[in-house]
């Protein structure tokens, strides 16, 4: 049962995470899968099929910007993404919101 709550609230944070992890620099997917993995001490655990959706919904929303990379030798072409202006101020607002919500819980769950 606890797998069913562990995974809502994972999902709820899952846009703000991948923000910002893009913050510093641009990265391809599997490099962002491997650093929230390695930062969460493996609570995040993502697997394609989770994070291109949330990629790809950040890019319509214009939070975020791909370029895909060329082929060099044996390396393969991939899609970099970049946190834009928009994504930088909506991490700042949603970072903001976090912080509320997460003090109010700890507050109510320490009581």
């Amino acid at each position: 049962m606890n797998d069913k709550y562990e995974r809502q609230m994972k999902k709820g944070v899952l846009d703000m995470i991948v923000l910002k992890l893009l913050a510093s620099e641009a990265k391809y997917g599997y490099q962002i899968i491997q650093e929230m993995k390695e930062k969460s001490g493996e609570i995040f655990l993502l697997k394609d099929g989770t994070l291109y959706p949330i990629l790809y919904r950040l890019e319509d929303d214009g939070l975020v910007t791909g370029k895909w990379s060329e082929a060099e030798g044996r390396q393969v072409a991939r899609k970099y993404y970049k946190i834009t202006a928009a994504g930088s101020e909506a991490l700042q607002e949603i970072e903001a919101v976090w912080k509320r919500i997460s003090s109010g819980v700890s507050r109510i769950m320490e009581d």
